[in-house]
């Protein structure tokens, strides 16, 4: 058993608060890991307020780098010393996982989202004796110690920024993903991003790399939009004087090929729907809460629109993210530009800043 400070969330709603706890010895699949730095995701605050049925008090976090310290005896990926970034977990062994698509795993959701525990229902963390919930992710890395799942690691090289990097694990790769691997434009594509947060920026960097001719950015903050023809949006749609639809349908001249809805919000995805040209495809990776459901113009759809959804950028993590640092070593992929690094002790200053829209992406520095 290792004692470290983490941050809890002791009930929906509650703030973090910096907590003495321990973690459970590494199992022969499990990495003890010293955090370097955790990205903060829209997902953690959404289980942070309760929305989601993660057990709390609890420790989240899920877009961590850092080093490692201690390996299990059956790990094979890395040693103690290799610097890694954490990502979500899978189990390696159903039909998706082996044909290359662990996000879509059979045991996802217990694993990742709403378990807190290992699969076989044993805690990860405890505090005065007592389990808490953890193993968000297979990580839980708002803890300046993380017991991670192999699964969950990728290594990076000795010298790679793991500030900067850190929120490859969720949210770029989510929204790299969401173009790379579900849109796949082709020469002379329009492509729409609605809301330019972490995700959606990150989808109009990606896009910026493929072969749309038309790459439009969507939301309500002028600031944002700004920022988004600076790393790649040919246009900008301010929802707050124009019409969605309308203005889309201007500028590609009759629809987008492709649409990324990061907002969760269904009036948008509806919106995003009706902005499609014929074949059109919206990649849903915004998430409302469980239940919520949306309507849809059903002889509309019969033009041949797609409406896919899409967990973590429907990514395998040994691929796509060495790629995506490669990206960002290179200046290809400026995610520096929505990043802003606080100390893990201010991760509640940080909460707010994402709240109030200062800050697009958080990182935590431990």
């Amino acid at each position: 058993m290792t004692s470290t400070e983490a941050a809890v969330v002791e009930t929906g709603g509650a703030p973090f608060t910096l907590s003495h706890v321990d973690l459970a010895d590494p199992r022969p699949d499990e990495v003890l890991v010293r955090m370097v730095a955790a990205g903060l995701c829209h997902t953690d605050l959404g289980v942070a307020s309760g929305g989601l049925p993660f057990p709390l008090p609890g420790v989240l976090g899920h877009e961590g780098a850092g080093v490692v310290e201690e390996v299990g005896s059956d790990v094979t990926r890395v040693k103690p010393g290799d610097q890694v970034l954490l990502s979500f977990t899978s189990c390696g062994s159903c039909r998706n996982c082996r044909d290359g698509h662990p996000a879509y795993c059979q045991t996802w959701l217990p694993r990742n989202l709403i378990g807190g525990r290992r699969d076989d229902g044993s805690s990860t963390i405890t505090r005065d004796g007592e389990p808490i919930g953890g193993h968000f992710f297979g990580q839980s890395s708002f803890s300046r110690l993380a017991l991670v799942d192999e699964r969950s690691l990728v290594k990076v090289d000795p010298d790679a920024p793991l500030e900067l990097l850190a929120p490859l694990g969720c949210g770029i790769q989510t929204g790299a993903g969401a173009v790379w691997n579900v849109l796949k434009p082709r020469p002379g594509s329009a492509v729409v991003v609605l809301g330019a947060g972490a995700v959606g920026l990150s989808a109009v960097m990606a896009a910026a790399l493929t072969p749309a001719t038309t790459i439009i950015a969507a939301d309500r903050v002028a600031s944002r939009l700004d920022l988004a023809r600076e790393v790649g949006a040919t246009h900008v749609v301010d929802v707050t004087a124009q019409d969605l639809v309308a203005a889309v349908t201007e500028i590609t001249g009759g629809g987008a090929d492709g649409v990324v809805e990061t907002t969760g919000s269904v009036a948008v995805l509806r919106q995003g729907v009706d902005a499609l040209a014929a074949r059109g495809t919206v990649v849903v990776v915004g998430a409302p809460p469980f239940g919520t459901e949306v309507a849809l113009d059903v002889n509309g759809m019969l033009a041949g629109k797609q409406v896919v959804g899409l967990t973590l950028g429907d990514s395998e993590t040994q691929t796509l993210i060495p790629a995506l640092v490669s990206l960002v070593r290179s200046g290809r992929l400026p995610i520096d530009r929505l990043v802003k690094e606080y100390a893990f002790a201010d991760i509640q200053q940080a909460v707010g800043d994402v709240a109030s829209g200062a800050t697009i992406k958080p990182v935590l520095r431990f």
